[in-house]
């Protein structure tokens, strides 16, 4: 059993992920870690809540929840913030991100 990483933490409704947004990119998609984050490429620009929007929905996508269950706890108006995923524990969520990265 793998551990989950450091981007990843229980809380008391799920997990929590330290998320490092890039604007303004040609696809919204995972870019690896940094600085104990997961970075993520994202296609909005960060005006009007674009990039926000665009990211919760990306992530409700691979981790197969609903919009509603993805939260934007810390930073909306911060490259570097802390998202929330209910009904999913860091350890399912840390298997998930390691399938993608395999490929599985």
């Amino acid at each position: 059993m793998s551990l989950p990483a450091p981007h990843l933490r229980d809380s008391a409704t799920g997990c929590e992920l330290t998320v490092l947004a890039r604007p303004r990119a040609r696809r919204t998609a995972f870019a690896g870690t940094h600085d104990g984050a997961l970075c993520v490429r994202v296609q909005a620009p960060p005006a009007d809540g674009k990039a926000n929007a665009e990211l919760i929905r990306f992530l409700a996508v691979v981790f197969g929840v609903p919009k509603t269950a993805v939260r934007l706890r810390r930073g909306a108006r911060s490259r570097r913030k802390t998202i929330c995923i209910e009904g999913l524990d860091a350890a399912g969520a840390s298997r998930l991100l390691s399938n993608l990265q395999t490929g599985e």
